[in-house]
């Protein structure tokens, strides 16, 4: 496998997809589809092959492909992954192919730009996790930002435009930023050595002053505390998720916002490790106020998607927690939550948009009771939305732990918060299945034998537990259950927070050995 260019062939697998589409400019959007099934299916089965063949013992660099580019300005093309890298290539080339999945009957207008404008944001999204020299990440990074802006400008809801024009500039103001940083360095090398390189690994063998650490950690630390995104940079992230169609949500929760933990574990810490030390207090803070923030703006939310919506904010708060408490529990706790959020809050997404395509709005108000009449829905939502509050046996219970663990080691004070947030988690997402799935549907006649509506039906007063029919015209008690292809969306992801959750040990094998050696680099070998 080390003789195959295997990360290049999974990075423009989905790249050779877009040009098909390009060129084929009246293909019919039954033959869009199927090419970008078959370009995304294809990258995710390379993927496969590939943490297959991945050595979980080593903490090195493996499947490296090294191309001089530019070598007079020191730059290549470098490719490989680690533990921290593999899992979140295998994340994003599944969630490639639901997306893809989850846009055949929704995306129905312009058919043929969408699927080449997802394709092509896929390639930017595994070239940031594969690219190992600096410029080549910038290039991926901001090829990220423009399909994205475009999925939900052009595919999105109401007010598209206006949260896909936020999202480009929050996102273009911390690009900006991290060039900055990117200059600075390879300058700063330079001069220390006399040798031009924006190789990575490099780069991390440099000795940098203090001062220069400090600030330069703050330029690459702004570009990806936006992407995750942390408080009180989130400001896009609602209005992208609601706008955005259920695809541009599932890949924006599940890669996009992994960006941004990614680029603190590959660039902030290895190579700034005493800024790192010096700054992690306060983003320790920070992330604490994300954790409790997003949980409680969910608990107020009628509508669904921006209720999951705010709670990425919060899970992700746990990632940056996890990281900066700087130490093994941690570390391992923030790349299991990226993961399982990949998995769990995708799934949202996608319940989300099952029930938006029957009901034609997200108003939480408007549903109850589809238990009855969509069994299989119910179970696949019960099983995320626990999953999401943290239930032992599954994916989320795991990271958060782990995470929450290595908090309260190093910020006593933040694990005991921390932990207090999963009461809020449950509290919110029980709320939410009661109302989606069990209580009374609006306009179904009462039952006599519900404890809650007994005193009123006694006193003759109108039941109110489930709405009203004049105000919810819609009939969920009409809504059919999950097809075959939501529940193919739905299955690989339920499964893998099962088996995350119930089985970690193969997903902390593979991770564990690269976050050692990263963790001694920025602590001098102290866990």
């Amino acid at each position: 496998m080390e003789r195959v260019p295997i990360l290049s062939l999974i990075t423009y697998s989905p790249l050779v997809g877009a040009v098909v589409l390009f060129l084929w400019a009246n293909a019919s959007p039954r033959a869009a589809r199927w090419v970008a099934l078959v370009a995304s299916g294809v990258s995710f089965l390379l993927s496969v092959a590939m943490l297959l063949a991945f050595d979980p013992g080593r903490s090195g660099m493996q499947f490296t492909e090294t191309f001089e580019w530019l070598p007079e300005l020191g730059i290549a093309y470098r490719l490989g992954v680690d533990g921290i890298s593999a899992p979140l290539v295998g994340l994003t080339t599944l969630l490639t192919v639901i997306a893809v999945i989850a846009s055949w009957q929704p995306i129905r207008s312009r058919v043929r730009e969408y699927y080449l404008t997802l394709l092509l944001l896929a390639t930017g999204m595994l070239g940031v996790f594969v690219s190992l020299d600096l410029f080549l990440f910038y290039v991926f990074w901001e090829i990220v930002l423009i399909p994205m802006a475009l999925i939900i400008g052009v595919w999105g809801s109401a007010n598209r435009v206006y949260a896909a024009v936020k999202f480009f500039l929050y996102t273009l103001a911390g690009s900006l930023l991290m060039l900055v940083g990117i200059v600075a360095l390879y300058q700063e090398y330079f001069q220390q050595t006399g040798i031009r390189t924006l190789d990575v690994l490099e780069l991390a063998r440099g000795q940098y002053s203090e001062t220069f650490q400090f600030w330069t950690f703050l330029a690459f630390f702004l570009a990806f505390a936006i992407k995750v995104p942390m408080w009180p940079f989130h400001t896009w992230l609602p209005d992208a998720h609601v706008e955005a169609p259920t695809a541009g949500s599932v890949i924006l929760a599940g890669v996009l916002l992994k960006m941004g933990g990614y680029g603190f574990l590959r660039f902030n810490l290895p190579l700034f490790p005493d800024a790192t030390r010096q700054w992690a207090p306060a983003i320790v803070v920070l992330s604490v106020i994300a954790i409790l923030y997003g949980a409680l703006m969910a608990l107020v939310q009628r509508d669904f998607k921006k209720l999951v919506a705010y709670s990425s904010v919060s899970h992700m708060g746990f990632v940056t927690l996890g990281i900066f408490a700087l130490n093994q529990q941690g570390l391992s706790g923030a790349m299991i939550v990226m993961l399982s959020h990949g998995f769990v809050t995708s799934a949202l997404f996608l319940i989300v948009g099952i029930l938006y395509e029957r009901a034609h709005t997200r108003d939480l108000a408007a549903f109850g009771g589809l238990a009855r009449n969509m069994p299989i829905f119910a179970a696949f939502f019960g099983l995320f939305a626990f999953a999401s509050l943290g239930l032992p046996g599954l994916s989320g219970f795991v990271g958060e732990f782990l995470a929450l663990l290595g908090g309260f080691r190093a910020y006593r004070w933040a694990g005991i918060l921390g932990t207090a947030v999963v009461v809020l988690a449950a509290w919110y997402m029980l709320r939410v299945y009661q109302r989606v799935a069990l209580v009374r549907a609006p306009g179904e006649p009462p039952d006599p034998d519900d404890p809650e509506l007994r005193p009123a039906l006694a006193h003759g007063l109108p039941p109110v537990a489930g709405g009203s029919e004049r105000d919810h015209p819609i009939d969920p008690r009409t809504f059919p259950d999950v097809d075959w292809r939501e529940a193919l969306t739905l299955t690989p992801l339920a499964l893998l927070t099962l088996w995350v959750g119930v089985y970690p040990l193969p997903v902390l094998r593979m991770i564990d050995p690269a976050l050692q050696a990263l963790l001694a680099a920025v602590t001098g070998g102290t866990l």
